[in-house]
């Protein structure tokens, strides 16, 4: 829902993005140059282009009177779909100052660049300039490359569709009535590229298989993809006191999934102001978050590997197959989707947020229970991130006052904060005296090049603060 408080809250971006055009209209706005600027954002995998207000910061509304009759919003609508071919949603806002038009433009289809007039146009700075070679390139291969819209069931009619997968669920996690008929349900699932139409027959995809399958094993490519939670008894692998793989589909078992680890993880009870209570080792936001974030980042083009959980009696360990696209020490602050299909939908579903604040979360429920900082891994063919049970400062080595600094740095950055002696001795509750040992993790810190002064200038010690090596 596109609302007024979403306009306030883009009125307060920093710059138009290649998903977020300003335009302020104020009387009109040229066809030409709308259906060129559907084309562009929609290249760029959709965004919204507003009409009244201004595009250059402060932003404030101004109103336009483009398009202000409801036939002409309906001419407009049926023009782009008409040259487009694309379906664009207008939304009105009657905003205090002035009236906007939001046009909700979708991303291109999957391997098809949009033209307009033959020319396949992207954003460029406050410029519509022609796609490169080589990003039309892309575009055209990413239909071969899509793992996730590759069938992983032909031979399907409807009734066996809904047997297989659970489209009750997809409904209930978007909020949307169940529609009234079976044929809606598979349009819906079609637009969604969760099936796919093959003559008089349905061809379930691999990303519908993967979220919605009441079963995967049913799809044999796609039974060892399912997340397996093994548990250890003590600190390593040699004796294991339970190995259980999923059964159902990533959406519609991954409440089931995080409850079911966070009902292994051990509780501790600890007294504060004489009253006993239970928390768990290991923060249930922080579980939640790392299991999503496997799931979604695996590589899916690995045969025979899927995410794992790991519970030893010290430590969580949560593994995906394949490589990071970016650097482990840039994960608290960048971000990107290696499977962007399935980021969309689960985002779309409330399982993710595909905007980067997983790890910060993470981190940030580490230090509230006190843990040391998350180990962020890169094997040969794995990631993976390790969440360790509490320990005292005196008792972490180097290694892991240096990375908890670091990440308390990171955190406060994205936070638009610093971090001085202060802030770190509050991240471990250290008292006054220990201000030395902090000052000490500092400099390690500094000399591992994880961390630099904020401003050189500063001589002074106590008035001393730290961003991160990259910022």
């Amino acid at each position: 829902m596109i609302t007024l408080d979403t306009l306030n809250q883009w009125l307060t971006t920093p710059a138009e993005t290649e998903h977020l055009e300003f335009k302020e209209a104020k009387q009109q706005f040229d066809t030409t140059k709308l259906l060129r600027y559907c084309v562009a954002l929609a290249n760029e995998e959709g965004g919204h282009l507003v009409l009244g207000v201004t595009d250059k910061p402060p932003r404030r509304v101004v109103g336009s009177q483009a398009f202000a009759a409801v036939s002409d919003l309906n001419d407009i609508k049926a023009r782009i779909v008409e040259k487009l071919r694309i379906r664009v949603d207008v939304i009105e806002l009657l905003h205090p100052d002035g009236r906007v038009l939001v046009f909700d433009i979708p991303s291109r289809p999957m391997g098809h660049p949009l033209d307009f007039d033959g020319a396949y146009l992207m954003r460029a700075g406050d410029d519509l300039v022609p796609m490169t070679p080589d990003q039309l390139k892309r575009i055209f291969a990413e239909k071969e490359q899509d793992w996730s819209i590759k069938p992983a069931m032909t031979g399907c009619d409807g009734e066996k569709v809904v047997q297989l997968l659970d489209t009750q669920s997809y409904f209930d996690l978007l909020n949307l009535p169940y529609p009234a008929t079976r044929e809606a349900v598979l349009d819906r699932f079609a637009s969604e590229c969760l099936i796919e139409r093959t003559g008089s027959l349905w061809a379930i995809t691999n990303l519908g298989a993967l979220l919605f399958a009441k079963k995967l094993e049913q799809f044999d490519r796609l039974a060892r993809k399912a997340p397996r939670v093994i548990v250890y008894d003590g600190t390593n692998k040699l004796k294991t006191k339970s190995d259980k793989p999923g059964v159902k589909g990533y959406a519609v078992g991954f409440q089931g999934l995080v409850e079911y680890i966070n009902g292994l993880v051990p509780s501790n009870e600890i007294i504060e102001q004489a009253l006993r209570r239970e928390v768990k080792m290991f923060p249930e936001i922080a579980v939640r978050e790392l299991v999503a974030n496997a799931l979604i980042h695996q590589d899916l083009t690995e045969t025979g590997a899927s995410v794992m959980v790991e519970l030893y009696d010290d430590r969580m360990e949560i593994s995906n197959p394949g490589k990071p696209f970016i650097s482990p020490d840039r994960f608290i602050d960048e971000y990107r989707s290696r499977n962007e299909r399935l980021a969309d939908l689960m985002r779309r579903l409330g399982i993710c947020e595909e905007k980067g604040s997983g790890v910060d979360k993470v981190i940030q429920a580490a230090e509230v229970y006190q843990l040391p900082a998350p180990d962020f891994r890169v094997g040969e063919v794995r990631t993976s991130v390790v969440l360790f049970a509490h320990k005292e400062f005196s008792d972490m080595d180097r290694n892991e006052r240096v990375r908890a600094t670091y990440q308390h740095c990171c955190l406060r950055y994205v936070m638009n904060e610093r971090m001085t002696n202060q802030t770190l001795r509050d991240r471990f509750k250290l008292l006054e005296n220990k201000t030395e040992s902090v000052s000490r993790a500092i400099r390690d810190t500094v000399e591992a090049g994880k961390i630099k002064l904020a401003d050189p200038e500063v001589s002074s010690l106590r008035y001393r603060s730290y961003i991160p090596f990259w910022a």
